[in-house]
């Protein structure tokens, strides 16, 4: 008999009539042989590229486990096509979010934006409501696919890009806005004097006023789950950079970059090694007869124009570490362990493109994330090929990364490749690697013998000839 929670009451969803719901522990999924997946089938070109995802990730199912594992899946509704059910500006009706909350992981095609009804993006408000704090976005080359970057294998990095906090918040006034206004007042007139760092700064009149919000136990748990991720990885793919624009903002973004290595070097510190130990172990074992100051000086820029107050700094800093990890880290066990270390915002971006093969994962804020990931994503094949995670303590939705495309909705031609790989995202997450490895196997081989939709198909040299969307899923699971 299917496990059904008694508390789920439906007004206009009909749940299957077997399978079990999964349960999360401790932010891990419990799952069974059966789960029951709520989907979403997304507006626009939704009608096209959901039926090819589902096709394939069945297929790869059954194949991988012959009938002893199966998905059942369960038609939820957002966006217009809840509206078409449920009424005028119910985009996100109760059904969906409680079959969300009581099925624990979802899967979803792209989302209208909401005219009128008060939400702006039904992503967002999803984000938001079930506290899907991490947004994982995976971003590898797949041999054959166009791309404008000369080596674009070169870069597989996973961005996690924090959900809930920074400006994506929402908490901002318009210009001209009475209540903006009367906190731009007490601003000018109270903070900014009271802090007696800022000066005679003054916020103009007639500015739009946003609020950044970046918190300590935010930060630390969207960190964590980067952590936990490098951890699963293997050689100089256990890497965690932390980035950020600290520089500038340094209560917020150089915030977060602290409480990262702070989470490092406490909760993980048995496997752990920041990129400024691991030079202090490393040139120790180069020539162990080398002084504290020695190693100090090759660490640090311009040590010798230090002043003596901050050379001693630098000094403690070696002996500190020497003396706490030396024995634990030294003599290499460092270099199996995941090094975590930090970049600035913009630098990113240059050297995801120079040097891609130096990353792995890069943990965000939340709007430094939204940037990284399109950029990275475009080097890979564009967001056609761009698949995407939100991953909470309690629930995990998967998604497309590209919008509705709605001209091209009906035609079967747009490319699926984003959900579907958002499926093999899912089936990863569930613990059924068999059946996500059929598919990463299929689409990659689909790719390099050319059959593939018009988006792609058009920029390969010399063209070749489109196949549909649903054709592009055939062959994906004909290359199983």
């Amino acid at each position: 008999m299917p496990e059904q929670p008694s508390m789920a009451q439906f007004e206009k969803l009909t749940v299957p009539s077997q399978g079990t719901p999964i349960r999360f522990e401790n932010g891990q999924p419990v799952v069974a042989s059966d789960p029951i997946i709520p989907f979403i089938r997304g507006d626009g070109t939704g009608v096209d590229i959901w039926p090819a995802t589902q096709q394939v990730l069945d297929a790869a199912v059954a194949k991988a486990y012959g009938g002893s594992k199966r998905i059942e899946w369960f038609k939820v509704y957002a966006g217009d096509e809840a509206c078409d059910l449920y009424g005028t500006y119910q985009y996100l009706p109760e059904d969906t979010l409680e079959a969300i909350r009581t099925y624990g992981v979802a899967i979803k095609g792209p989302l209208t934006t909401p005219v009128g009804g008060g939400i702006r993006s039904l992503n967002v408000a999803l984000r938001q409501i079930f506290d899907l704090y991490s947004c994982v976005r995976p971003c590898r080359y797949y041999a054959g696919t166009p791309s404008p970057h000369r080596r674009p294998q070169d870069l597989d990095v996973i961005v996690y890009r924090e959900n809930t906090e920074d400006i994506y918040m929402g908490v901002e006034w318009a210009a001209d806005d009475a209540v903006g206004q009367e906190l731009r007042k007490h601003l000018n007139e109270v903070v900014i004097p009271a802090n007696g760092k800022l000066g005679k700064r003054q916020i103009p009149e007639g500015s739009g006023i946003g609020i950044k919000p970046v918190s300590k136990h935010g930060s630390q748990r969207h960190i964590r789950k980067a952590i936990q991720h490098a951890m699963r990885l293997q050689g100089n793919k256990r890497h965690v950079t932390l980035v950020h624009k600290g520089n500038i903002m340094k209560f917020t973004e150089g915030a977060f970059r602290d409480w990262g290595y702070e989470l490092a070097t406490t909760e993980f510190r048995d496997v752990c090694i920041t990129e400024r130990e691991s030079w202090i172990l490393g040139n120790l074992e180069k020539d162990p007869s080398l002084s504290v100051q020695a190693n100090a000086r090759m660490i640090e820029p311009g040590y010798d124009s230090l002043t003596p107050e901050k050379k001693s700094d630098i000094d403690a800093e070696v002996q500190a570490v020497i003396d706490s990890i030396g024995r634990s880290h030294g003599n290499g066990r460092w270099k199996d362990m995941v090094l975590v270390d930090d970049r600035i915002a913009d630098s990113i971006f240059q050297q995801i493109q120079t040097r891609p093969q130096e990353y792995s994962i890069l943990a965000t804020l939340n709007l430094n994330g939204d940037y990284i990931s399109d950029a990275a994503a475009a080097m890979v094949g564009g967001l056609g090929m761009a698949p995407g995670a939100n991953i909470g303590e309690n629930a995990a939705i998967f998604e497309a990364t590209h919008g509705t495309a709605p001209k091209h909705a009906g035609l079967d031609r747009i490319n699926p490749g984003s959900v579907i790989l958002s499926g093999v995202m899912m089936l990863e997450f569930l613990g059924w690697q068999e059946a996500a490895n059929l598919i990463t196997k299929g689409l990659s081989a689909a790719i390099a013998d050319k059959q593939v939709t018009y988006d792609l198909a058009r920029l390969m040299e010399p063209q070749v000839d489109p196949v549909s969307c649903s054709g592009f899923s055939k062959a994906i699971i004909q290359r199983f």
